[in-house]
């Protein structure tokens, strides 16, 4: 930690978005430009990194010099005016005196000191109201990113990087940045913005990271390796913890992980209700990598493997070969279970499948789901053969997301069997009776449930989803996070609908959304018909002994006076009470 950092422990309280604890150092993240490895340096140094950061700034520039020059010489002297203002800002001599004072204020390595004074400038400027200024950060974004680029490493220096263990704090986090983040490095996370609906906190719910978003803005003066704590139960951010502090979370994560174990070892046992209602409880996964979590788990093989994850790997999803390589994995290691692989579902909070030439104004009424891969036919088509190849290998069902009517289901299955066909013309084996399913994530999708099912072989119902669609709030947006309500009685009776409309067409029902791993309302779920919960793997085993806790006749009880009930906190307190009788022990 820097040498001048203050000592006095500091608590924020933010929103819980994934339950844990973490210890360790903080890593400030700033956005737009990535951060440098950061280590102290003595007095002596100070100097020497300060000729570093100069000829870093030196080389920079003449590299947007020599751009500007290339650039006359093509198109005139309109283009090439932005590298005049690149290298303007590095000519700048209150910023450059600036990092000159945080090398020595901070004793850290020149690049990290840029990166700090930079960071702070940034997140300013993202604050002015002025829309033209605002919209600079891109151009200073990489200048800082080509400054960084060109300081010199001494190899000869003394400094050992540090390991890498850190807690994350950034301003706000997206998808694709949870996703590909290091996680054998990374504790925990914090962020000034996020709700705990967002794909991003589902996300780190999914992986086991604790997190808390939310913080707000007081954290921009928050420095890298100040030790902190992540308190992903209550939702805080200790600052400089007391020994008493650690103390009291190292207890709290010893009883966790005892919990844990004493979970673990149930694993294997069936997940029925004491009553003998069978529950079919499967996991969900992002990546290949997740696979030995889901064996050790004990799930019931995948209810959902997000194909969008797909894109992280390239700007496009990959080829029929490398989805067909992926997809047969999965098979073969979750065989003899079932594997369901939801098409692409990019866009809204999700990884967006192309750039678009413009922003959507509605992001989550927009380009997404079903809607992207009917509008991209050979893209579709590629996903499409790859699932139906993979088939061959183990249990595979193909699931649609985001379809909103009859119509859209109708196009996708008739995309399906166009792939049959060529794959069939081919002399390439799949199985001809692959499963086919459908989310339901959209009211309309629910209300009309039993036009849908009779054209596919199970509903999977994508609470997520379904809840901002019904009561009209952006899961993502702060201002109405208290309308997010999964117990709305709207939300309710949909599931309520969906469910029977699949029993009188003889297909069964999952629920593979939020709702599936939260404890409070699988009462509710189960009562309401529910025959398969899918959730991340970490939380298998706790979702396994809560389903053994149950007696289905009081979870259906519980289920039809809640379709009676007028209210959310009602019908939630019918469900928790069943919660609190059967497994108080598991409720955090």
């Amino acid at each position: 930690m820097p040498k001048n950092a203050t000592t006095l422990e500091i608590t924020y309280t933010g929103i819980p978005a994934s339950p844990g604890i973490a210890v360790g150092p903080i890593h400030v993240s700033a956005r737009g430009f990535s951060a440098p490895e950061i280590y102290e340096i003595s007095e002596e140094e100070i100097s020497y990194e300060r000729t570093r950061f100069d000829e870093a700034v030196a080389v920079t520039k003449k590299q947007l010099i020599d751009l500007q020059e290339r650039l006359e010489s093509l198109s005139g002297n309109a283009d090439s005016e932005i590298f005049e203002a690149h290298v303007m800002l590095l000519e700048d001599k209150t910023l450059l005196d600036k990092v000159a004072a945080a090398i020595s204020d901070r004793q850290q390595n020149a690049e990290f000191a840029f990166y700090a004074v930079m960071q702070n400038f940034l997140e300013a400027m993202r604050r002015i109201p002025d829309p033209y200024l605002r919209e600079r950060t891109a151009d200073i974004e990489d200048v800082c990113q080509r400054v960084l680029r060109n300081f010199k490493v001494d190899e000869d220096s003394g400094h050992e990087a540090p390991d890498g263990t850190h807690i994350l704090l950034a301003y706000d986090l997206s998808p694709s940045d949870t996703a590909s983040m290091n996680r054998r490095h990374l504790l925990g996370f914090a962020t000034e913005q996020g709700s705990v609906n967002s794909h991003t906190a589902i996300l780190a719910r999914s992986f086991g990271i604790p997190a808390v978003v939310g913080l707000g803005a007081s954290l921009i003066q928050v420095t890298t390796l100040t030790p902190a704590v992540i308190d992903g139960y209550a939702g805080k951010l200790i600052l400089n913890p007391r020994p008493e502090t650690l103390a009291k979370y190292a207890a709290l994560t010893l009883e966790k992980e005892k919990r844990s174990t004493e979970l673990d070892a149930k694993r294997g046992e069936a997940t029925e209700t004491l009553d003998g209602k069978k529950i079919t409880l499967s996991a969900n996964i992002e990546f290949l990598d997740e696979l030995h979590q889901v064996k050790h788990s004990g799930a019931k093989g995948v209810g959902l493997y997000r194909t969008e994850f797909l894109l992280l790997n390239g700007s496009e999803m990959p080829d029929e070969a490398e989805q067909t390589e992926a997809y047969t994995r999965v098979a073969n290691e979750v065989s003899p279970d079932l594997v369901i692989v939801r098409t692409l579902d990019a866009g809204g909070d999700k990884l967006p499948v192309e750039p678009l030439t413009e922003p959507e104004p509605n992001p989550f009424l927009g380009w997404r789901g079903i809607r992207v891969s009917l509008s991209r036919p050979a893209m579709f088509r590629d996903q499409l053969r790859a699932i139906l190849r993979a088939s061959q290998h183990g249990k595979i069902a193909v699931m649609f997301p985001l379809v909103s009517g009859l119509s859209e289901l109708l196009q996708a299955r008739e995309a399906l069997k166009r792939c049959m066909e060529e794959l069939n013309a081919e002399g390439v084996p799949f199985d001809p009776k692959i499963p086919v399913g459908v989310m339901i994530e959209v009211p309309s999708a629910a209300v009309c449930a039993d036009l849908l099912a009779p054209h596919v072989d199970f509903f999977s119902i994508g609470t997520n989803d379904l809840i901002q669609y019904t009561v009209a709030v952006d899961r993502v947006n702060p201002h109405v996070a208290n309308l997010y309500k999964p117990t709305h009685p709207a939300v309710i009776r949909l599931i309520g609908k969906t469910v029977e409309a699949g029993s009188e067409h003889g297909i069964w029902t999952g629920v593979c959304g939020e709702m599936a791993g939260d404890i409070r309302l699988t009462p509710l779920l189960i009562g309401l018909g529910v025959q398969e919960l899918s959730v991340s793997p970490k939380i298998v085993p706790k979702v396994g002994q809560v389903i053994r806790s149950l007696d289905f006749s009081q979870c259906e009880a519980t289920a039809k006076e809640a379709l009676r009930t007028s209210g959310s906190r009602a019908i939630m307190d019918l469900t928790l009470a069943v919660a609190r009788e059967r497994y108080p022990d598991l409720l955090d």
